[in-house]
């Protein structure tokens, strides 16, 4: 195996039923929310749409018992947005079932990349 060949990655997808679900994109997309103050900024960090953002927050807003973000329209002093408790929670939530999964699986994580052919070869 190549020392260039990436660490693998484990995704994660919390599916509730009904559409709501919660999984690597959204939680990024919090954590994007909660770090640059605005929905735009974190959907543009991420190589999406305002729109597409906005549709996600509104998706995440809907799905909980309560919002996850709070947003303020724009004008003259600017809008803005922040995670609530309750979208601070799921973030939290989230990150530690990825963190207790990656765990969990790494040895067999490890040997499932162990088997993996050698494609440092250009391809």
């Amino acid at each position: 195996m190549s020392d260039t060949t990436p660490d693998p990655r484990l995704r994660l997808r919390v599916v509730f039923g009904d559409g709501a679900m919660i999984g690597p994109g959204k939680a990024d997309l919090l954590a994007l929310i909660r770090e640059t103050g605005s929905i735009s900024a974190a959907g543009r960090a991420m190589g999406m749409s305002y729109k597409r953002a906005w549709g996600l927050v509104e998706e995440m807003n809907a799905a909980f018992r309560d919002p996850l973000v709070a947003s303020t329209r724009g004008g003259a002093q600017g809008g803005g947005a922040q995670l609530t408790g309750a979208g601070a929670a799921v973030l939290a939530h989230y990150r530690a079932i990825e963190a207790r999964a990656a765990e969990a699986g790494a040895e067999d994580i490890a040997a499932l990349r162990a088997m993996l052919r050698d494609i440092s070869g250009g391809k």
